[in-house]
């Protein structure tokens, strides 16, 4: 009996020791190329976690998470969304953290003769993507800055709003915007469209990407780990590769 049991307490521990682990993070539209790049590297070292990623704009992922879904992490392009989190209780506040920087870049096709932000109110430039700004950060950065150049009024008939910056710079390469306002990283290697100004850092807030563990995350530890290593030499080279700044921690 004794035998028995101790080859049963054995087997419970082995297959314990295989337990998976599968982390909900929310992630910024302007992140999909990259995070899944740092979540392999992690995997080498974290065989036993799995990830399932949701990605979109900013203050849409923050209204998800008001609304119960099960996020572990939350990357977010803007402090805007997660303060609203903060304030209301949803995010472990502790583990809350400036993680990247960015800049928001006009951009056109790459055949486009568009020159300078002052170039929006000619009459060759149509259509103007722009990320909602109720929803997408980049958005309200892009319309930050247009007000702060005094262009809003003057264009703000030709913007066509976009769910995120993926679809933004998706209008901008089919030729279905004649311009649009994204992140720098975005575009980066990107033979569709060319970067024709980038904003002034005056004209609009700070680009500043906060993360932070979600309270009602299921795997609190997992995702603390996982947070931890966001800032570790071997993501910031990957955030670094592409395009991104990392904040001071």
């Amino acid at each position: 009996m004794c035998l028995v049991l101790l080859v049963l307490a054995v087997g419970m521990d082995a297959c314990h020791g295989h337990t998976r682990t599968t982390l909900t993070l929310s992630v910024a539209a302007s992140l999909t190329s990259t995070i899944g790049e740092i979540e392999a590297i992690y995997q080498q070292t974290h065989a036993s976690v799995d990830f399932r990623n949701n990605f979109g704009g900013s203050g849409t992922l923050k209204q998800e998470i008001e609304q119960g879904a099960p996020v572990d992490v939350f990357l977010s392009a803007a402090a805007g969304p997660m303060d609203e989190l903060q304030a209301k209780g949803l995010i472990e506040t502790a583990t809350r953290r400036d993680l990247l920087r960015n800049e928001l870049v006009l951009i056109a096709p790459r055949d486009s003769r568009l020159q300078g932000f002052e170039g929006l109110t000619g009459k060759e430039v149509r259509q103007i993507a722009l990320g909602d700004p109720g929803s997408v950060p980049a958005g309200q950065y892009g319309k930050q800055a247009l007000t702060a150049l005094t262009l809003y009024d003057q264009v703000k008939g030709k913007i066509v709003l976009a769910k995120d910056v993926r679809q933004v710079l998706t209008y901008v390469e089919t030729g279905n915007a004649d311009a649009g306002l994204v992140y720098a990283t975005d575009v980066q290697g990107d033979a569709r469209v060319r970067i024709v100004a980038t904003a002034p850092d005056a004209t609009h807030d700070p680009i500043v990407y906060p993360v932070a563990v979600v309270g009602a995350g299921r795997e609190s530890g997992a995702a603390q780990q996982f947070v931890e290593y966001l800032r570790s030499p071997a993501a910031a080279a990957i955030f670094i590769k592409h395009g991104f700044t990392m904040a001071a921690w």
